[in-house]
């Protein structure tokens, strides 16, 4: 074993010479991922990044970061190195004033209203990125938290849709596949508002569904917002 778990920190091995390269290799890592801090998870590679910063990685990046979405980028001594996040994690985004949550592989905006003195608390939006997939059809990563109504679903076009002779799409959830509207465009910023009459609730995690009309997806991606409460039981006794 080469490498500490969570954070990849190098181990030193028996008879290593220049130890200390590798003690402050680890010590830089320690200090980039203990409080976590992107600068930003929208952003493409940086040009002038400062020693010490970290981004996340956001879905299609070019350059040095290509097939790297939704990883932990470090920028230390001057290159990048990538770290896979863990369910879990939290980190303060600072081109966003604003907490993302690594949730099923991406990064998510999970806002909280504050909790009680016994512990409740309802999350009231779950924000993520989604990339289109080729066929007739996706279903998200992120989910429908289950036990929690849901308001509405808001989303924005971020990377323009291809389609093969699809016309627009639908975006529900298996069952109802146009809950949440249907006939929208695959234009760049082209956004959806997807009201229920009353909240939804639902019992299970529950992915949304895109479903293409005339034909297939090819490619593209879309931001999403689910505006759900959930509700949690008081802190045990």
């Amino acid at each position: 074993m080469f490498e500490s778990y969570q954070f990849k920190l190098p181990f030193l091995q028996a008879s290593q010479a220049q130890k200390h390269v590798t003690v402050n290799e680890a010590l830089a890592r320690l200090d980039a991922l203990a409080q976590l801090t992107f600068q930003s998870r929208s952003e493409d590679v940086p040009t002038t990044p400062s020693d010490g910063q970290v981004y996340a990685v956001p879905i299609g990046a070019s350059g040095v970061w290509s097939g790297q979405d939704h990883k932990v980028a470090l920028f230390l001594n001057g290159g990048w190195v990538f770290v896979d996040g863990h369910d879990g994690w939290t980190a303060w985004v600072v081109d966003e004033v604003a907490q993302a949550r690594f949730i099923n592989g991406v990064w998510s905006d999970v806002n909280s209203l504050e909790a009680s003195a016994l512990g409740s608390a309802q999350t009231v939006d779950i924000q993520f990125d989604h990339q289109i997939t080729a066929g007739a059809t996706n279903e998200t990563v992120v989910v429908i938290p289950h036990h929690s109504s849901v308001v509405g679903v808001t989303a924005r076009v971020i990377e323009e849709i291809v389609f093969a002779e699809a016309t627009d799409f639908n975006l529900g959830v298996v069952g109802a596949d146009n809950r949440y509207g249907s006939g929208y465009g695959h234009w760049l910023n082209t956004y959806i508002q997807g009201l229920t009459g009353q909240p939804q609730t639902y019992y299970s995690d529950t992915p949304l569904l895109l479903t293409a009309n005339g034909g297939d997806f090819v490619s593209g991606a879309i931001r999403f917002a689910i505006h759900t409460t959930v509700l949690t039981p008081p802190d045990a006794v």
